[in-house]
């Protein structure tokens, strides 16, 4: 039977930027274990990649740097293609969407759609910025996010809830330019009606069928996939602008166009099409084979990028016609790294190109903890100290320390050679039946994109192995019994053999080394959980093993955590240096002390809140106050989301003049803060002693 091809993609990096861990854990790392185990079942896989090298991201960061984009993009490019290389991520291809062939391939693309019809062309206002005169894509604008609350949203998508956005939805819009709220213009764009496509979506996500024809098992798309899916498509889709006012990126392609560019969300998915296609070229292949028929589309990303490729994308690959969709979208949450999020602006972040120029020996230790904690459900925290942990107590204690006993043994006792199979007991018979049953649960867990649990039964297999020599000490039976030892020693190999197949999707460089010291080069999946692939009298490396994993001291967790607190403590000082050069608004006319005193403010505690009906800016709250329980409306709807204050402690004014608004009578005051950006923070005291009722004086 033919098997199947698979294309399988990982999430176009932009090129304004090096890679940090976060990146690595959540799309590139787990699709690179994935492919490397279809190679090893003998699959035809074709591993894209490329740098997103378009959208308003890589203008911005020009602008910031005072250089052109050209310059930006070819500097993170070769920055991220070497990082890419460097760890192994082993890409068929890591293309470029600045490349003539992709211009070409999307150009033609959005040509095929234009002339379906698939496009509809409107005047619509969209935000210009008069200071700059121009008209601002999605990543020059960016306000609080309507949903969560996020002050710091981007025009198209709000990276901390993961909503793809419009700028109109945007609260508070301000322009990144000038820094001014930007005015609203005439211009026009061609459209993708979404709204249109709502029903075969819907079938297509929770049935996995397309024209009554299976295509996908829904049951092995990933829960938050499909929430996030169907919450948008239950939500209503709405139209999509697929160009831009930019003079950046693809031209748009036909006439009237002057001044656009496509989407960087149209763009950069048919960069996975342009990249095989260049791959293809190179190899003697046909692309076609890999987008077409019975091949399999995998999408490996993070879950910020769930809608562009599990509903916008799938939508342009049905519209054009004769193309696969997905057949799963295995979307990773996000790693945070020593209980904040990564941060590129405050540089907190562990950069992989740094970790490899200062670690260029733990490569291999680094993929393993990052896969050991992948956040594939929910989201995870990388540590130092958990990565001592996990390298320590696992890869240096069981697979290293398993390893080392067999081969060592193995030197010590039979000359380097592997002893023959004497009559086996019952302890024996279990432990080849276990070696039998990983391989396939192993295999499955891959299949079902459950990579973390995967590594962790690889680990197991590995534990298999030393539970086996602590039981049957053959080092002990060595004064009495070597018949006995010739059979323990054989068994172990095999297990030794077993582990290089296993690992080798997870832990390419570890797996060649134990190969190395077995003497028997690289083993076929195929060979996983036999008890007989290494042959009696075959001879391992003449040269004793090295240390596998050397452990992680302590030294080296306190350097890292040190190397991030001096981020952290300079970020504060450019911080402290920025905030120094804000403009306040002047002191307000002078007051006296009795006006002052006769103010009545205290600690209260926010029981309840709610927005206020017909109104986007009021919050309704009841307040416990320690004199009472009181209803205070407020306007910081558009900044705080009513389940976000629950339980905050504020400062109150009291003896404020019962007022009506929007219908409700508010019974005091909550003072807020006002930063230069126009940012709100509660004025609450520091220390949690302070109860409900507390003066402030």
């Amino acid at each position: 039977m033919k098997n199947n091809k698979y294309t399988v993609t990982a999430a176009l990096p932009y090129a304004n930027g090096p890679l940090h861990l976060g990146h690595v854990a959540g799309v590139y790392l787990p699709a690179d274990i994935f492919v490397r185990f279809l190679r090893m079942k003998k699959e035809d896989v074709a591993f894209v990649c490329a740098s997103d090298e378009h959208g308003a991201a890589i203008t911005l960061r020009a602008k910031k740097e005072g250089t052109t984009p050209q310059e930006i993009v070819d500097k993170y490019h070769g920055i991220n293609q070497k990082a890419f290389a460097d760890f192994g991520i082993s890409f068929d291809i890591y293309s470029r969407t600045s490349n003539e062939i992709h211009h070409q391939t999307a150009s033609d693309y959005f040509k095929v759609l234009e002339d379906k019809g698939s496009f509809v062309k409107k005047t619509t206002e969209q935000y210009y910025d008069a200071e700059f005169e121009q008209f601002l894509a999605d990543r020059y604008i960016t306000g609080t996010c309507p949903n969560c609350s996020n002050e710091n949203a981007y025009g198209d998508q709000c990276e901390k809830c993961g909503s793809a956005l419009s700028p109109l939805d945007l609260i508070n819009p301000v322009s990144t330019l000038s820094g001014n709220t930007p005015i609203l213009k005439e211009t026009s764009h061609w459209f993708l009606p979404m709204d249109k496509h709502e029903e075969w979506l819907r079938t297509w996500i929770k049935e996995g069928k397309l024209d009554g024809v299976q295509q996908h098992d829904p049951k092995l798309w990933r829960n938050q996939v499909n929430g996030q899916c169907m919450s948008w498509i239950d939500g209503g889709l709405h139209p999509r602008a697929m160009t831009r006012d930019l003079d950046w990126g693809v031209k748009v392609p036909v006439e009237g166009a002057d001044g656009k560019v496509l989407y960087v969300w149209l763009d950069a998915p048919i960069g996975y099409i342009s990249a095989t296609k260049e791959w293809a070229a190179k190899n003697d292949k046909n692309w076609e084979d890999y987008w077409t028929g019975d091949s399999k589309l995998i999408h490996f990303i993070g879950k910020d990028n769930i809608v562009f490729h599990a509903i916008i994308f799938p939508i342009l690959l049905k519209e054009h016609g004769g193309l696969v969709l997905p057949d799963n979208v295995p979307a990773y949450e996000f790693l945070n790294l020593e209980g904040d999020k990564f941060s590129t602006s405050r540089n907190w972040a562990v950069w992989l190109h740094e970790y490899m120029a200062e670690n260029p020996d733990k490569i291999d230790e680094l993929k393993y903890v990052l896969t050991s904690i992948a956040p594939e459900s929910k989201d995870a925290e990388f540590t130092w100290k958990e990565y001592q942990a996990r390298i320590n107590n696992e890869l240096a204690d069981i697979l290293g320390n398993f390893v080392n006993r067999a081969v060592v043994l193995t030197h010590k006792y039979f000359d380097a050679k592997v002893p023959s199979r004497g009559e086996l007991t019952a302890v024996d018979k279990d432990v080849i039946a276990q070696m039998a049953e990983f391989p396939p649960k192993i295999e499955g867990l891959i299949r079902k994109y459950k990579i973390r649990e995967a590594q962790a039964e690889a680990m197991n297999f590995a534990r298999l192995g030393n539970k086996y020599l602590a039981e049957t000490e053959p080092w002990k039976l060595a004064k009495t019994d070597m018949a006995r030892v010739e059979t323990i020693m054989n068994i172990a190999l095999q297990i030794t053999a077993n582990l290089t197949i296993v690992f080798a999707p997870f832990l390419p460089g570890k797996a060649s080394k134990i190969a190395e010291f077995l003497n028997c080069g690289t083993l076929d999946w195929n060979l996983a959980g036999s008890a007989e692939i290494l042959a009696s009298g075959h001879a391992l490396n003449e040269n004793k093993p090295s240390i596998l994993v050397s452990k992680i001291e302590d030294t080296f967790v306190e350097a890292q955590v040190a190397k991030l607190e001096a981020s952290r403590a300079a970020q504060a000082v450019t911080a402290s240096a920025t905030n120094s050069n804000i403009s306040h608004n002047p002191q307000k006319d002078e007051t006296t002390f009795d006006d002052f005193t006769k103010m009545d403010i205290r600690v209260g505690e926010i029981l309840e809140a709610e927005k206020v009906k017909k109104s986007d800016k009021l919050l309704k709250m009841l307040v416990d106050t320690g004199l009472d329980k009181r209803t205070i409306v407020s306007g910081i709807a558009e900044h705080f989301a009513p389940e976000d204050v629950i339980g905050k402690k504020v400062s109150v004014l009291m003896n404020l003049a019962p007022r009506k608004i929007r219908g409700v009578v508010s019974e005091g005051m909550i003072l807020l803060a006002e930063n230069s950006n126009g940012e709100l923070s509660f004025v609450s005291p520091e220390e949690s002693s302070f109860n409900a009722g507390s003066e402030i004086n």
